[in-house]
């Protein structure tokens, strides 16, 4: 079993949603002692933006070429499709950024969001090439992002289920620590909701 765990965070391993998703691994490798996990942290290697290589390789339907700092951009993007592709499950860590997710994330996403390779253009719309695995998303917010006390639009869970989807992945589950910016009583009772969620799901 192959676990793909993806980061995104500023804060490394001392950001909430880093903690959460490792958490979700560590639940994962439990009950699969002999999978393996490869890791993918976006803050700590960030991915180039995709360029005009990548457009015109795209037109070109060619491999790409390389460039001063190493991949081009497509090229990156065969190699983390490669990743996404291997993976029996996918961990996502991610902070909510201004409503939505991080850019490095968002970067990620536009590698692996590719016409003819991950999805194809129908007349009935885009249609996901990948088959479904599970996909836990652990996600960390200074306030309330859900329920009667948010006070602040949610894209980051409505924008990974339609991306994610558009790819074939549709099998989405979220894990929240909410409010943790606050008092340190309401980030107990954050960690305390997701022990109960990571039963659920990760069952």
């Amino acid at each position: 079993m192959n676990i793909l765990h993806i980061t995104s965070s500023s804060r490394a391993g001392d950001s909430a949603s880093y903690q959460l998703s490792r958490h979700v691994v560590e639940r994962l490798q439990a009950r699969h002692p002999q999978a393996r996990v490869v890791p993918r942290d976006l803050s700590e290697t960030p991915l180039p933006h995709v360029d005009g290589q990548y457009s015109s390789a795209l037109s070109r339907a060619s491999g790409g070429e390389a460039h001063a700092q190493g991949l081009s951009s497509l090229a990156w993007s065969d190699l983390l499709i490669e990743e996404l592709k291997q993976a029996d499950c996918i961990v996502i860590g991610a902070p909510m950024h201004n409503f939505t997710v991080p850019s490095v994330l968002k970067a990620w996403i536009d590698h692996v969001v590719r016409i003819g390779v991950t999805f194809n253009a129908t007349p009935h719309g885009k249609i996901g090439t990948l088959p479904d695995r599970p996909v836990y998303i652990a996600v960390s917010s200074g306030g309330y992002r859900t329920g009667e006390r948010a006070r602040q639009p949610d894209f980051f869970e409505p924008y990974l289920r339609a991306i994610l989807a558009t790819i074939g992945l549709k099998s989405l589950n979220f894990i929240s620590a909410e409010a943790t910016v606050m008092d340190p009583e309401a980030m107990t009772a954050a960690y305390a909701a997701v022990e109960k969620e990571l039963d659920f799901v990760v069952a």
